[in-house]
């Protein structure tokens, strides 16, 4: 029997939750959408504060197609994803925006948990990140957009046949909690009281 059948699983979604960026990420957007009028980016990033955990991808898309009302393609989104990624490769590799006590956990428990990342953001901007960051070495795979969060869910637990009840993802949006509660996995709340507020388990402070 492989080691990993008997060890319990952490799948941990990145922003807010392991690192500080979301006012890092609100500048980017403003960076990308800077020919835009403010009314109308102002809209893209009440909706990027509300959904925390979808790619950058579905967001820079609903700009187009919601707000501005064009008709768009995968180019023109791709395009803007991949500005938007070039700013958070020199923007987010200090250090400083690590959340201390989930770093702190992570490092004293990594081997006693099977922990992966999943991610809205970038994949390949994560790999990136988290090596810069020197983390990567914490976590059995680093997965993020442009597929969904509950198709990464569903493709860990189906790669590795990790059994469901010793499987829970921690986030920090709505978002996460659905990724979780389709792939029939318990999730935790972090970093964001509105998740304690709709009366999910959540984890006040990892100390």
């Amino acid at each position: 029997m492989k080691e990993f059948e008997n060890k319990k699983v952490i799948l941990w979604d990145f922003d807010g939750v392991i690192l500080d960026s979301m006012q890092v990420r609100e500048k980017g957007f403003r960076e990308v959408l800077a020919n835009y009028p403010q009314e109308q980016v102002e809209k893209l990033l009440e909706y990027h504060n509300q959904n925390g955990g979808l790619s950058r991808y579905v967001k820079f898309r609903y700009f187009l197609e919601e707000i501005l009302q064009e008709e768009t393609n995968d180019e023109k989104v791709a395009g803007m994803a991949g500005e938007f990624s070039e700013i958070m490769r020199k923007e987010l590799t200090t250090k400083d925006n690590l959340i201390a006590e989930v770093l702190d956990f992570i490092e004293a428990q990594h081997t006693r948990f099977e922990m992966h990342i999943v991610s809205g953001s970038d994949g390949d901007e994560l790999r990136y990140l988290t090596s810069q960051l020197g983390i990567s070495g914490y976590f059995n795979s680093i997965e993020g957009s442009p597929t969904p969060k509950i198709s990464l869910v569903r493709d860990i637990l189906q790669k590795h046949k990790y059994n469901r009840d010793e499987v829970c993802l921690i986030g920090d949006s709505i978002n996460d909690y659905d990724a979780a509660h389709e792939n029939r996995i318990d999730f935790f709340g972090y970093n964001n009281p509105h998740l304690k507020a709709k009366g999910l388990a959540y984890i006040e402070a990892f100390s």
